[in-house]
């Protein structure tokens, strides 16, 4: 099986990594698809940076690929030769909107399946939006995402704290 894992990945957290690392656990081949989504603007990384923080932070894992795409998620993981998509839960909220999702990629190719995996419970709280807030207010992320992340995140705000607003 080819699997695509989609999403914004600004900044990747420690729930993106461990739905990346069970899915590779799954898939023959596992494509981390850094979505560019110009309705999420302003982006606090670029998306060759999130690609750079996806390749640093996953890159020893052998059965993953990395990409950036725009359009419609069916068209891309068709073009990739991918017949199936990851997509996180982290609550009974998310449910609603992946179901949703998913019917309207099956309706558009239903060659490709869509499989929902549970984060962690100790991930099940994290989005990117909250690890940004926490991190502009100053608050502690270690925990939240990668090493490679929090570094990078705090050059970002240290930066824009002498610039004006990060995000």
């Amino acid at each position: 099986m080819t699997a695509v894992y989609p999403g914004s990945f600004d900044p990747l957290t420690n729930g993106h990594l461990d739905i990346i690392t069970r899915a590779s656990k799954i898939a023959d081949k596992l494509i981390v698809a850094v979505l560019n989504n110009s309705s999420k603007t302003p982006a606090m990384f670029s998306v060759d940076d999130r690609l750079a923080i996806l390749e640093e932070t996953c890159g020893h894992i052998k059965n993953i690929e990395f990409a950036a795409f725009s359009g419609l998620l069916v068209d891309f993981a068709a073009a990739a030769g991918a017949n199936a998509v990851i997509r996180g839960l982290r609550a009974v909220t998310d449910f609603e909107y992946e179901f949703q999702m998913a019917q309207t990629n099956r309706s558009l190719n239903d060659s490709i399946e869509t499989l929902f995996i549970s984060t962690s419970p100790q991930y099940s709280y994290l989005s990117s939006s909250i690890v940004k807030e926490v991190a502009i207010l100053g608050g502690n992320v270690d925990y939240m995402v990668p090493a490679a992340v929090r570094v990078r995140l705090m050059k970002k705000i240290v930066g824009a704290s002498c610039a004006g607003p990060v995000i």
